[in-house]
């Protein structure tokens, strides 16, 4: 900042985490009932479902792409109060109408609403100053899990007693999420408003594109979140057959997700704790990588639950390094005037894998089997890093950080 500049008011971390903890404990009352719901209420079959929960991401990767570009032209507060409310008044909606097409619309809605806030959400945290990028997006993480963690265990209580009841909690706490928006997001405007003065005046170009090393090294970020996703959503998906065809019961299966939640939240809590543990966000996502292809190797020898948890907590381990430190690393490639553009582009990886993941396995497990799918999914993250690693040695010399 230059002598004289004032310094803007910034939004409270705090305030951010409130909303991405009430945004993630409102959606985990949706995504973890949508399959059982609609096959064992609805009697949809399960590969219309799997049709229905690709809409889902297709909704979420159109909105992330399209919010990270507004995020960059226009105010982001009405269009975070946009995004909150409309979540709201759809899940009001599913909760009167929960039949069959209707689920499939508002379902498809709250993917592409999802998109919108978790990419208007990332954005705007680049905007804080006051801690460094990667502790921001590390609070985030932690709070989307804590979310995770929190609706996932309320859900299993209210399934049997009223899923409209469910609905309704949920489009009440982005109620709540809207309004804690209205009154504590509001420096926003002021930091937007800023920043589109300084492109008037001539102190920042209107646009400035990233630089070519920043952008190679972002694809093979954005490559790494695609490839990592699509293997990673086996676990939620295909793995669940195979530890049952293995006679392991489907409620231990349910069981490593809350193992999963738990020590997410403990690594998160201890990676704020010591900012320290990792030299840079580089370090931390070759880490995590690593961690996730060691999860896979684990699974080729897994047959009884003990090994099944060891490699679901090797596999945390990588989630919970990796996932946060990419989304900081490309805010620090990314000029002031597209960071919106890239957060919503690191949400679209995300997405694209995702999408995919469950169909990749499956017609993987059809042609070859399991411990084929595993391998693969092995080497393949093992590939990320070792392309990673002598992409990031040429280029380290020629990026530009853009931390402030």
């Amino acid at each position: 900042m230059k002598r004289g500049q004032k310094q803007l008011k910034e939004i409270s971390l705090v305030w951010l985490f409130i909303g991405e903890l009430l945004t993630w404990i409102g959606a985990s009352f949706v995504w973890p009932l949508t399959s059982v719901y609609l096959n064992k209420q609805l009697h949809i079959s399960l590969s219309m479902i799997g049709v229905v929960l690709f809409c889902n991401c297709a909704g979420n990767i159109v909105a992330s792409f399209l919010a990270g570009r507004l995020y960059d032209r226009y105010n982001p507060y009405p269009l975070m109060i946009f995004g909150t409310f409309t979540d709201a008044a759809v899940l009001f909606l599913l909760a009167m109408f929960h039949g069959w097409p209707e689920y499939w619309i508002w379902l498809t809605l709250t993917g592409f609403l999802g998109g919108w806030n978790g990419t208007l959400i990332n954005s705007i945290a680049t905007s804080l100053k006051k801690h460094p990028g990667r502790y921001v997006f590390t609070i985030l993480y932690f709070s989307q899990n804590l979310g995770v963690v929190l609706g996932t265990l309320i859900v299993g209580y209210l399934y049997d007693y009223s899923v409209t009841l469910l609905f309704v909690i949920a489009g009440l706490l982005f109620v709540f999420v809207g309004f804690n928006v209205v009154f504590h997001y509001r420096p926003i405007i002021a930091y937007h408003k800023a920043r589109k003065a300084r492109e008037a005046h001539g102190e920042k170009q209107k646009f400035v594109p990233m630089p070519k090393p920043n952008w190679t090294l972002t694809l093979g970020f954005f490559t790494a979140l695609a490839v990592t996703w699509l293997m990673y959503m086996n676990w939620e998906s295909n793995l669940s057959v195979y530890m049952v065809s293995l006679g392991i019961p489907f409620h231990l299966y349910s069981l490593l997700w809350t193992l999963n939640a738990g020590e997410i939240v403990i690594i998160q809590a201890i990676l704020t704790r010591f900012q320290r543990i990792f030299k840079t966000a580089f370090h931390q996502i070759i880490f995590g990588l690593c961690m996730f292809s060691l999860s896979f190797v684990t699974l080729i020898f897994a047959k009884d639950f003990g090994h099944f948890a060891f490699s679901m907590i090797i596999l945390t381990l990588g989630e919970a390094t990796a996932f946060p430190a990419i989304p900081a690393y490309v805010n620090d490639l990314s000029p002031i005037s597209s960071k919106g553009k890239y957060q919503g582009e690191t949400m679209v990886a995300s997405s694209i894998g995702r999408a995919f993941g469950p169909m990749f396995g499956g017609l993987v497990i059809d042609q070859l089997g399991y411990l084929p799918l595993f391998i693969i999914a092995a080497i393949a993250i093992c590939l990320l890093v070792v392309c990673l690693l002598p992409l990031h040695r040429h280029l380290r010399d020629q990026l530009t950080l853009y931390k402030r």
